[in-house]
């Protein structure tokens, strides 16, 4: 990255709007708020307004913080209304609308979004999968200036975190970066009103982008190493779900464990064993074992759905259902 940085002169009492959604959304907000930010609109995902309400507008209700949601963020309108709010910073905090690059040229200090990886690799949105999937040993966080790209804008932070051997994208982010990531937007807050918050243009030549983390991609290849499918097993928990069929129905695959079969004569997909923890699963130089399976009656215990089906030693999943063949 180029370190170039853009300091400008410091700002005591930002005028900050606060653009996402969900439990993120909201600790952002109540971060900022209690430590006395003056925050003064919410903008919530466009065309859900009269459904369940989303936490981070109860966060803003509970404080008397006037919440948008437009039906569309592309109208000349929507953009009007986001203008005569007169804001001096815009914060994204978990946005997955496409949000037109004319809302950031009009906060005076720009627009941030926090990012769960360390740019320019894995651009997109779902990028904590995509480093389990591919096996990254770390990934960690972004707050970069928003622009006309996707995941492009110059960086003014970053913070790195280790993935472990069993992590899956769940535990990354709740137990991580979620933390993590409201940490860093307040101390990027605190940069910008200081003016010391730098502008790091991302390399193009290291970024990456992937789509998005659904069944296209979390269909299960028994005959690939071992390692692979146990990546791609961790990556898709705990969405989509990695899966396999069994007699023609879909079963999706939590909390897998690599295990050494001391055998090379095993069936791709073939089931070796079952125990009080759940089955094990043959793929390519190795196995795996299942605790957890999701199926379209709902999440259980891997060796409770072994019971109930009669799964035994022997017997295969497969990567295609009976309908595909």
């Amino acid at each position: 990255m180029d370190n170039k940085r853009d300091i400008r002169t410091p700002q005591e009492n930002l005028r900050i709007a606060i653009m996402g959604q969900a439990a993120f959304g909201a600790r952002v907000l109540e971060i900022l708020s209690d430590q006395g930010e003056n925050i003064i609109a919410v903008w919530l995902p466009q065309g859900k307004a009269g459904g369940k309400p989303d936490p981070l507008k109860t966060a803003a209700d509970g404080r008397g913080i006037p919440t948008f949601q437009p039906e569309s963020y592309r109208t000349p309108e929507t953009l009007e209304v986001f203008r005569n709010t007169n804001p001096d910073l815009l914060i994204m905090a978990f946005v997955t609308d496409i949000i037109p690059p004319s809302f950031f040229g009009i906060p005076t200090q720009g627009a941030i979004c926090y990012h769960p990886s360390i740019l320019p690799r894995h651009r997109g949105g779902s990028a904590i999968n995509w480093a389990v999937i591919m096996g990254d040993r770390e990934t960690g966080l972004s707050i970069f200036w928003a622009d006309a790209g996707i995941d492009t804008g110059a960086v003014l932070l970053q913070k790195p975190i280790p993935i472990g051997p069993e992590d899956t994208t769940g535990a990354l982010y709740f137990n991580r970066l979620f933390p993590l990531g409201v940490e860093a937007i307040v101390e990027s807050v605190n940069l910008i009103k200081e003016g010391r918050a730098p502008r790091m243009v991302q390399d193009e030549g290291l970024a990456t982008y992937e789509p998005l983390c659904n069944d296209k991609v979390a269909r299960i290849d028994w005959g690939k190493p071992a390692t692979e499918v146990h990546n791609l097993i961790r990556g898709c928990d705990p969405q989509p779900g990695a899966y396999s069929f069994y007699r023609g129905k879909k079963v999706r695959f939590f909390e897998t464990r690599l295990v050494e079969t001391g055998s090379s004569d095993e069936r791709p997909g073939e089931v070796l064993a079952t125990d009080e923890a759940g089955f094990t699963v043959a793929a390519h130089a190795g196995a795996l074992h299942i605790g957890k399976v999701r199926t379209e009656t709902g999440k259980q215990d891997a060796i409770a759905f072994a019971t109930e089906t009669g799964l035994k030693p022997g017997e295969t999943f497969t990567a295609e259902s009976q309908l595909d063949r």
